[in-house]
């Protein structure tokens, strides 16, 4: 017999729980993004706001007008692809060296003494007590021509001349990483510190050396915690525009400056939905295969 039958309050109390999340994620997420979805079947127009309505009503009845000519444009256009494609590669760079990064920063917190941990832990999450803008300005100033790192290649003779840093490919990942670099090691260290010493003890009586140790034990061990850290790496840097935007130079479209330049300075509102949901339908295909590789491991 259902339980809820025979305690029917059970069923009241998780609707009273439920009842709450339930209408913040529909008021909050599912709402805004029914509205892009629409917002994309629309066209531009010299109006407030900038676009066509979808319905207009002749006499009492409705009539509704869905045109894909955006999407069309978008599979059309190379620009479009050509700045997909440059937000895949950053993201999937990025990702690449927050772990190689990340990785050893989190498997160092994890073997370090007990006592050491929450400091080192805090010591992690301190710059996000800074305002991001801030952190970015911050490396600005570091990466400049006249900034203190030439200013310092230049006084130890290791330069003859400034070496021009910012505004290139390089003062893009150096600002990605470095914002994102925290999102990799907080999962890595969650699921390092919960292993098990006596498996890489085991590992090593039987003959494996460190690195067959960790090769054969830790790290595939810890491919939950590398899964979940590149998915909070990758799937933000995708659509980052502010880091390419302030440090990457004019070379650096991606799909967010792209997106940014179709609603603000284009004010071509439908347009920059139909890339909104493009990129969306985009990040759920690797999030899909992630969370079934999750499953697996």
């Amino acid at each position: 017999m259902d339980a809820r039958r025979l305690h029917p309050a059970g069923g009241m109390m998780r609707w009273l729980v439920l009842g709450p999340v339930w209408a913040w994620l529909l008021l909050f997420i599912a709402a805004p993004a029914l509205i892009v979805l629409a917002l994309s079947f629309s066209q531009a127009a010299a109006s407030v706001p900038p676009y066509d309505p979808l319905v207009t009503w002749v006499g009492w009845w409705p009539s509704l007008h869905l045109l894909a000519d955006n999407y069309v444009t978008l599979v059309q256009d190379d620009f479009y692809l050509d700045a997909a494609l440059q937000s895949l590669l950053v993201a999937s760079v990025s990702s690449v060296l927050c772990l190689l990064i990340g990785y050893p920063m989190a498997l160092a917190i994890a073997r370090a003494p007990e006592r050491w941990r929450s400091l080192l832990l805090l010591l992690v999450m301190l710059p996000f007590w800074t305002g991001f803008l801030l952190r970015i300005v911050a490396w600005i100033g570091l990466l400049g021509d006249d900034g203190w790192i030439n200013a310092v290649l230049l006084w130890s003779g290791l330069v003859g001349a400034p070496v021009h840093m910012l505004y290139t490919r390089f003062a893009m990942y150096v600002g990605i990483v470095y914002c994102y670099v925290p999102f990799m090691i907080l999962p890595l260290y969650a699921r390092l510190s919960k292993l098990d010493p006596a498996l890489e003890e085991a590992a090593a009586d039987l003959g494996a050396g460190p690195v067959g140790v960790f090769l054969s034990v830790t790290l595939p061990l810890s491919a939950p915690g590398i899964a979940a850290g590149l998915a909070l790496v990758f799937m933000p840097a995708v659509g980052e525009y502010v880091i390419p935007e302030l440090m990457g130079g004019p070379s650096a479209q991606t799909i967010g400056r792209a997106l940014w330049n179709e609603f603000f300075a284009n004010h071509d509102w439908p347009m920059a939905a139909a890339l909104a949901n493009v990129m969306l339908v985009g990040l759920l295909l690797p999030l899909a295969l992630l969370r079934a590789g999750q499953r697996r491991l």
